[in-house]
């Protein structure tokens, strides 16, 4: 019979051949897109240095347009020039690494933090996504929620850090992001994200396992008091998440 080509050719292997083929292609597309960012590695851990590519190859430069102007280009081929401010615990290549300064501070292990933009994320309408409600007074705390500003900061050794002030929210996702303290003792506030919060409302406190009173002091500071930047961001959740392992000794040891 014309037409007939199912009696001569297997179309379903041909198919699945297809669709292998395709898929292959679809992996190694995926995983050169993936490699627009954070390549070629920078291994220092060889001498010489070892640079780290990998297949598929590290594609062409692409420029990209940013929602709010300009555009970023990925790769960039410029790579990350920060100094690792921490040392190999032993000699083989793989050993953790032991921050060589204040261990909340040196971006390393779990205080580590990535460079964002030294810009603040913008909302569609072009205003600061993350605000304190100072700059932000059409948004407010629901009345039957209890209000943080005014309690008790405490810190991970059961002392008083300081007292909350204001609180920050996410205009885009309505929901408190930080909450901006004074620190005592000092005429420095200090933000806390809210994911390292626990509110212990009958004693009017706000707890804050991570880190111990004094080390409140220390969180990093931000260069605006009616926003942050994606950089802040980072480098203050990680000074909390570095509190978690360094803030005392006797984190460092086996729970068992």
């Amino acid at each position: 019979m014309r037409g007939a080509i199912t009696g001569y050719i297997d179309v379903a292997q041909i198919v699945l051949y297809a669709f292998w083929i395709f898929f292959i292609g679809l992996v190694i597309y995926l995983r050169r897109e993936d490699k627009r960012e954070g390549y070629p590695l920078d291994s220092d851990r060889a001498n010489p240095r070892v640079r780290v590519q990998g297949f598929p190859a590290i594609p062409s430069p692409k420029s990209f347009r940013l929602t709010h102007g300009g555009t970023f280009q990925a790769p960039s081929g410029q790579g990350d020039a920060r100094e690792v401010k921490a040392t190999p615990v032993w000699g083989f290549p793989g050993s953790p690494l032991q921050p060589t300064g204040n261990p909340m501070l040196e971006g390393a292990g779990p205080g580590s933090w990535a460079e964002r933009a030294t810009a603040p994320e913008l909302t569609i309408d072009g205003h600061p996504r993350i605000a304190p409600m100072r700059a932000a007074p059409e948004f407010s705390i629901e009345s039957r929620d209890p209000d943080p500003r005014g309690m008790s900061v405490i810190g991970g050794d059961g002392a008083i850090a300081g007292v909350v002030t204001e609180v920050w929210i996410d205009r885009a996702e309505p929901q408190i992001r930080f909450l901006e303290m004074q620190v005592t003792g000092g005429s420095r506030s200090a933000l806390v994200p809210i994911g390292f919060v626990k509110f212990d409302v009958r004693r009017r406190q706000v707890k804050v396992r991570s880190i111990l009173a004094r080390q409140f002091a220390d969180v990093p500071g931000i260069a605006s008091d009616t926003q942050i930047t994606l950089r802040e961001e980072d480098q203050v959740a990680a000074y909390y998440a570095g509190g978690t392992l360094y803030a005392e000794p006797a984190r460092l040891g086996p729970l068992l």
